[in-house]
């Protein structure tokens, strides 16, 4: 399924009275929901599909990095001695830009030293004008945020550094 034919299924879902719309293949899933006007957005199959709302996704335009002015924490190279505690690398599940709020004038999703647990939204990757919130499943603490906001990212690219719990 490609781009064009996902943003038309989005708008048909989007006019009707169905509640959701669940289609799986080979090596992604999409989930659309109606309800309260959101919209689940394309995740590699290994990945739970993210939740955006529908007027994020309407207006979608990346955050200009000049209109941000967030400190980036802790973002120094992880180091083999931090590896060797108890500490997972959460990665990116897709290609796009690393996003730590969802807009210039919202607060952080998390900061070093925050306890995460299931469902709790990391941060979001915008790829292909759809902003795909991060959830994290489990429980931990943030040990270190490994990418500067408003960067783009890599499949796979190590983005936290968490103490799992």
């Amino acid at each position: 399924m490609d781009f064009k034919q996902i943003q038309e299924l989005i708008r048909i879902v989007s006019k009707s009275e169905l509640a959701e719309v669940k289609l799986e293949q080979e090596n992604f899933k999409i989930t659309i929901k109606n309800k309260v006007n959101e919209v689940v957005t394309m995740m590699p199959q290994t990945y739970m599909p993210q939740a955006m709302p529908m007027q994020q996704l309407a207006a979608a335009t990346p955050i200009a990095a000049s209109n941000t002015t967030t400190s980036v924490e802790n973002t120094a190279p992880v180091n083999a001695e931090e590896l060797k505690g108890n500490y997972i690398e959460f990665k990116s599940p897709m290609i796009g830009t690393f996003y730590r709020k969802a807009g210039p004038d919202k607060e952080v999703f998390v900061k070093v030293g925050d306890e995460i647990k299931t469902g709790d939204v990391l941060c979001v990757v915008e790829a292909m004008k759809l902003f795909n919130e991060i959830e994290y499943e489990g429980a931990g603490k943030i040990i270190k945020i490994l990418v500067e906001d408003a960067s783009p990212v890599e499949y796979d690219q190590p983005l936290f550094l968490i103490e799992p719990k």
